[in-house]
């Protein structure tokens, strides 16, 4: 075999065939790497390589063409033939021979991450994993066209199918779905030369040992094919054709059983050890929080996807999968709504949409839209939205939570004095929490209602009425919580500020201003104050919170080392409260500023009669809206989330939060970018080629 192996390896370089194979393969992966990664700036090489696949239609018919069937055609193949050598060897060393031909392009390309990452920061556990799955692609089209080859003497021929095949490997997956988007037994079998699908698991982040299993039995039968094809021809030669024909007939079936088997038997083994997801953000893993909901589960869950499986996200199926294998009170079911329209309707009155969920157990039932799944964000280079974020985990398990609670929260949103609506990102923290929520207008009602967990008062623009502030007095002293957002404002609220003198939380006049660069963000009213440790700023504590044009609280010591009080967000000694905003330009204090630091959050707890009582304070109006989480790329959020679940208490309640996919992007300096490109698409490519034609040249000479 190794005699076999080295000649064959000998012969692709000795000829033009295996420099213009590297050369082909490298000139595409390189114009695609160069695209994508150093122009655009993307981190993932994934996208280089599966754009690189269809290189494999052509490149590797042409490399593999002659291995089999030049022998043939020249008569060659009668000395191995018959020789004492087993023909297993023989189609081994020469396969050996070509899989080193392409582990060199293969190789190069490893070191591409590397070059990269003096960039920025590369996924590099994804990448290999993608750069494995390119490996193992085109491993199998290798041996796709070995196969072919020994079918025929005519090397044109033998290029041809193999393109053919090849092909039909690589869009399968659409095939099937053409034939039958719900899949049926037709389906089933074409599957069996999907090459596609596998490779975009692993290309995804998710090393499933089944994918790797299907290439290498792929590889393994047709090799065993190959065999099979050569050993009938050997046979010719020798005698008992007809009984060894036979026998290799029923070897092929048997063998062909045994690997599928295998396969199968491995796709039954439980995806926690089969699957192992190396994403940076573990956007398949499921986390803890979501094992002790499963753990805790006592009744029967069905998921309904609103889709067939052939046309869901596979990232979704991924994490659907890990629910549906971790826990026997889980049960997945795909749902055709084309063709069964009505089958929504039971569930919820929403207009749903395809490839959304439903989460039903005996008690209730929610839908979780498709567009929840992913985080979308608005782009202000392309101004469209694109997809930044992974949700499936965070809304899958809080769907569980909230179908097997007993009771659910709610929270009330005051309006009628002109309060800022809270915006859908942070209403759906809301919804993840599983809290419900309901707006309320006091003038409507004598009290607030009994049932209400808390209280969100959202930077109001006028001030309460007397008979209002009592409502809420009542409330709070019948041991109440409440979230108070209270902007800047020229205007004196009276009635509110009753409320919160209740609570010995008192505002200073003006707008606060920041002088230590640290602690704001490009203008001196966009704060970024030091966040101090508590319940309520536990999860965004490590990072910023941003708030902009903030009022400030005047500190009190004695009430803070009494426990009275907790402050929550602080700014720095070099702040001070500008009275008069218009004249803010200037960093400068003028006389009738006042000193900081202030605090722009508090947390005040109290005795009542009812019970304690809890308020927290923010002063800055637009600290929870959308655009100022943004800037802190979503702890504004998170503080919110803590800041609720703080008062409206849900037993085992989960928020996960949103998995980024956003990597980074390279910053690739002009001059390298040329320089890079043009070594990655013409000098190496073109060096290849030359290499091969001046040996090929001169071995024509001899």
């Amino acid at each position: 075999m190794t005699a076999i192996y080295k000649r064959e390896l000998r012969a692709c370089f000795n000829s033009f065939i295996g420099w213009l194979f590297l050369a082909v393969v490298l000139f595409f992966t390189g114009l695609y790497v160069t695209a994508n990664n150093l122009a655009q700036g993307s981190a993932y090489l994934t996208y280089a390589l599966q754009s690189s696949l269809i290189i494999f239609i052509i490149a590797v018919p042409i490399l593999t063409m002659r291995i089999l069937a030049e022998e043939r055609k020249n008569k060659t193949d009668q000395m191995i033939l018959t020789a004492p050598v087993s023909v297993w060897k023989i189609v081994l060393g020469k396969y050996l021979a070509l899989e080193t031909v392409f582990a060199i392009p293969c190789a190069v390309l490893c070191l591409y991450p590397l070059l990269l990452g003096r960039y920025g920061t590369i996924p590099y556990g994804e990448t290999y994993v993608s750069l494995l799955g390119f490996f193992l692609y085109g491993s199998a089209a290798v041996a796709v066209g070995v196969f072919v080859s020994s079918l025929t003497e005519s090397q044109v021929i033998a290029a041809v199918v193999s393109v053919v095949f090849i092909f039909i490997g690589y869009v399968m997956a659409g095939i099937c779905n053409l034939i039958s988007p719900t899949g049926n037994l037709l389906t089933e079998v074409l599957k069996v030369y999907d090459l596609t699908t596998p490779f975009i698991d692993l290309i995804n982040g998710n090393l499933k040992l089944s994918s790797l299993a299907y290439y290498l039995s792929l590889i393994f039968l047709l090799l065993f094919f190959t065999t099979q094809s050569i050993q009938k021809r050997r046979y010719s030669v020798s005698v008992r054709h007809l009984g060894r024909g036979a026998y290799s007939i029923g070897l092929i079936a048997v063998t062909t059983a045994v690997v599928i088997g295998a396969n199968l038997l491995l796709h039954q083994v439980p995806a926690e050890y089969t699957e192992f997801d190396v994403t940076k953000e573990k956007l398949y893993s499921l986390t803890e929080d979501s094992y002790q909901v499963m753990d805790g589960l006592e009744e029967n869950i069905t998921i309904y996807v609103l889709s067939p499986e052939s046309s869901m996200n596979l990232d979704v199926i991924e994490t659907l999968n890990r629910y549906e294998s971790y826990s026997d009170h889980i049960r997945v079911e795909y749902v055709d709504i084309s063709s069964n329209p009505e089958f929504a309707g039971q569930y919820t009155d929403a207009q749903v949409s395809e490839r959304s969920l439903i989460v039903k157990s005996d008690k209730r039932s929610k839908y979780i839209d498709y567009g929840d799944l992913y985080q979308m964000e608005l782009s202000y280079e392309t101004y469209g939205y694109e997809m930044t974020g992974y949700d499936a985990e965070g809304q899958i398990t809080s769907a569980l939570h909230y179908v097997t609670m007993e009771d659910m929260p709610e929270v009330y949103l005051l309006e009628g004095h002109g309060e800022g609506a809270l915006e859908a990102g942070f209403l759906s923290v809301l919804e993840k929490l599983n809290i419900e929520y309901e707006s309320l207008n006091l003038l409507t009602v004598d009290e607030v209602p009994q049932d209400a967990k808390g209280l969100i008062v959202n930077a109001p623009t006028a001030d309460l009425s007397q008979d209002d502030a009592e409502k809420i007095r009542r409330y709070l002293n019948g041991g109440g919580d409440a979230l108070f957002v209270r902007g800047y404002s020229r205007e004196e609220l009276p009635n509110y500020q009753s409320l919160f003198a209740d609570y010995n939380v008192t505002f200073v006049e003006g707008m606060v201003v920041e002088n230590d660069r640290d602690y704001y963000y490009q203008n001196m009213l966009y704060l970024l104050p030091e966040v101090l440790y508590d319940e309520v700023t536990a999860g965004a504590y490590e990072g910023y919170v941003f708030a902009p044009y903030a009022g400030g609280i005047v500190i009190d010591e004695a009430a803070e080392e009494s426990g009275e009080v907790r402050y929550l967000l602080k700014t720095t000694e070099d702040s001070f409260a500008r009275i008069n905003p218009d004249e803010v330009s200037a960093g400068e204090k003028t006389a009738e500023d006042i000193d900081g630091p202030f605090a722009l959050g508090a947390r005040v707890t109290r005795q009542t009669d009812g019970g304690e009582s809890t308020v927290v304070v923010y002063t800055s109006a637009v600290i929870f809206e959308e655009g100022a989480d943004a800037i802190v790329a979503g702890n504004n959020k998170k503080l919110f989330e803590d800041t609720v679940s703080s008062f409206a208490t849900v037993e085992n309640a989960v928020s996960i939060p949103v998995k980024s996919y956003y990597a980074g992007f390279l910053t690739v300096p002009w001059f390298e970018f040329i320089l890079a490109g043009l070594f990655l698409v013409l000098a190496l490519p073109l060096g290849l080629l030359v290499t091969g034609l001046v040996i090929w040249l001169q071995r024509r000479k001899r």
